[in-house]
């Protein structure tokens, strides 16, 4: 008996101690201090249709490594309604600009604007609110398809999230299956494959409606008829909204409305497509060398 509740004791310790180490790293979260802040006052957002963005001598480093720039005096505007494609190398700083946008971080120089107002003098959910970002590799949750659409826009009906669904090309594959918009896509959406996936996000987009568009183009590694869909979906969601895009296709560079090579942290060149593949330069180099 005595051996028993001893070896019970051992078992009740250690689960003790593995809580007591769990709680310490989720007050370790908790007792962090956000990387942005919402001011006193916000100023309100303007009416849909305004959604520019501005950098003005912009320079970053993050915060877990704040002696490397990644980012070193960028100016740059995107103008409501147009889509500006950045492209560059690996680590030039494309992504970071897209993390600057939705004010995940702040500059440690310059000034970053939303239709003309300082992202510090606006309401950081209220700003993310107008904004949707689709993702190289999105995030798809451990849940049923619908509630993975509806991620988009929580109060969203059964019938917008159908249209959402819809325009993004992913109805008739979810109604295939026996269980439609209620099946169970698996941790990280594991039961999708890569283009479904890209799907459901940009289902997820349309059904938040946002002013502003980031887009990481991912469509390389999938099949043609997957990136054939994909295409479709996103040519339905960038219709009539601000678009950034990060850009790794060709096709899409050309129908930009404006070009930005970045190259370690700066901006190396500027302008249409047209315009940057016939002068000497990175963009040259790149289209050349098959690297778009």
């Amino acid at each position: 008996i005595v051996a028993v509740s001893l070896a019970f004791l051992v078992g009740v310790w250690d689960e003790f101690m593995q809580a007591v180490g769990a709680s310490e790293r989720i007050f370790e979260v908790i007792d962090q201090q956000p990387l942005v802040t919402a001011p006193d006052r916000p100023i309100a957002l303007p009416p849909r249709g305004e959604a520019s963005v501005e950098f003005e001598r912009v320079s970053f480093a993050y915060p877990s490594r704040p002696d490397v720039s990644v980012l070193r005096d960028i100016s740059f505007s995107i103008e409501p309604g147009t889509t500006v494609a950045f492209v560059g190398p690996s680590g030039a700083g494309k992504s970071t600009i897209a993390s600057l946008i939705p004010r995940f971080y702040d500059p440690q120089q310059g000034e970053v604007r939303y239709a003309g107002i300082p992202l510090t003098s606006l309401d950081p959910i209220a700003l993310r609110s107008k904004i949707a970002i689709v993702q190289q590799d999105p995030q798809v949750f451990s849940v049923t398809i619908a509630d993975n659409i509806r991620y988009g826009s929580i109060g969203a009906s059964d019938q917008e999230l159908i249209e959402a669904a819809k325009a993004a090309h992913i109805h008739e594959f979810v109604t295939s299956l026996p269980a439609g918009y209620q099946t169970l896509v698996g941790d990280r959406g594991v039961q999708l494959s890569g283009g479904q996936r890209q799907r459901i996000a940009i289902a997820r987009a349309i059904l938040k409606n946002p002013d502003f568009l980031i887009l990481d183009e991912a469509t390389s590694s999938l099949d043609s008829e997957n990136e054939h869909l994909v295409q479709q979906a996103l040519t339905k969601l960038m219709t009539g909204r601000t678009t950034l895009i990060i850009a790794h296709r060709l096709s899409t560079v050309q129908h930009a409305d404006k070009v930005i090579v970045l190259h370690a942290g700066t901006i190396e060149q500027e302008g249409s497509h047209s315009s940057l593949v016939g002068t000497e330069g990175l963009y040259q180099t790149l289209v050349q060398h098959q690297l778009l």
